[in-house]
C-alpha cells in the first residue's frame, strides 16, 4: 500500500520522479521564472501538495527567507518535507488543498502535480481554497496531468509519455503499471478546462505558463 498519492513510495519519490514526469525539472524552474515576473519579492509562500520539499527548498534558495507553510496529505511526505528543510523556518500542515482552512494573506501558492488526483468538485474547491488563502494581486501556479481534447489524441499523449518513462530507464511493468493510472487514480483535465476553473474561482487573469507531452503549468492573479 502506498503511503501517498503519487506511483512511488515518499522515500523512492525523490530518484524516481523525473523518470516519470518528462522534463519535471521545468515544473519548477518555469514556476520560479514566473514569479520573478509576477512577484519578484515574495514575503509569504504557500505550498501545497509538497512533498518532500524540493520546491520550497528552491524556492528560499532563490528569493532568500520568507514565511513558508507547507502542507501535502502524506505524513512521509512531511516528514522527508521536515528533514530536508531542517535548516529554514517552515510551517507544515498535514492536509490536501480540498482540505485547507487558513486565515494568512500570502503572495505566491503553489500546487505542483497534486490537484490531479481530485475529482472535478473536489478540484473546483482545491482551487478556491488557493485562491482565498492569496493576497490581492497575489500568483497561484500549478502544473498538472492533462486530458488532450480527442480520444485519439490521448491514445497518442499516453504512448509518448511511456516511451519517454522507458527512455528514462523506468522498468516496463512499472511504466505500464503508471499508465494504468491515468482516468482511474488520476482525472486529468483539458487545458480549456483548467482555464475555466481558475477564472471561475475568481481570479482575474488566467494563463497557460507550460504545456509539453501529457503535462501543464498554470498561473492566475487574484
Amino acid at each position: 500500500m502506498r503511503d501517498n498519492k503519487t506511483s512511488q513510495a515518499a522515500s523512492e519519490y525523490d530518484a524516481n520522479v523525473h523518470k516519470t514526469l518528462p522534463r519535471y525539472h521545468l515544473f519548477h524552474t518555469e514556476s520560479l521564472d514566473l514569479v520573478k515576473a509576477a512577484m519578484p519579492k515574495p514575503e509569504a509562500w504557500f505550498d501545497t501538495g509538497c512533498g518532500t520539499g524540493t520546491f520550497i527548498l528552491q524556492a528560499l534558495e532563490c528569493f532568500g527567507e520568507m514565511k513558508i507553510v507547507a502542507a501535502d496529505p502524506s505524513e512521509e511526505m512531511l516528514s522527508m518535507a521536515k528533514k530536508k528543510l531542517a535548516d529554514f523556518q517552515v510551517t507544515y500542515m498535514q492536509a490536501g488543498s480540498e482540505e485547507l482552512v487558513c486565515t494568512d494573506d500570502f503572495d505566491v501558492v503553489t500546487a505542483i502535480m497534486s490537484h490531479h488526483y481530485l475529482p472535478e468538485e473536489l478540484r473546483k474547491q482545491a482551487t478556491k481554497n488557493c485562491y482565498k488563502l492569496l493576497k490581492q494581486g497575489g500568483v497561484y501556479i500549478t502544473f498538472e496531468t492533462i486530458r488532450p481534447t480527442s480520444r485519439l489524441g490521448t491514445q497518442i499523449g499516453l504512448e509518448r509519455w511511456k516511451n519517454a518513462q522507458l527512455l528514462s530507464g523506468k522498468d516496463a511493468t512499472a511504466v505500464e503499471k503508471h499508465i494504468s493510472r491515468y482516468g482511474i487514480e488520476i482525472f486529468p483535465i483539458t487545458i480549456q478546462e483548467h482555464i475555466d476553473i481558475l477564472q471561475k474561482a475568481g481570479f482575474s487573469t488566467a494563463e497557460v505558463l507550460w504545456v509539453s507531452c501529457m503535462q501543464a503549468g498554470f498561473y492566475a492573479i487574484k
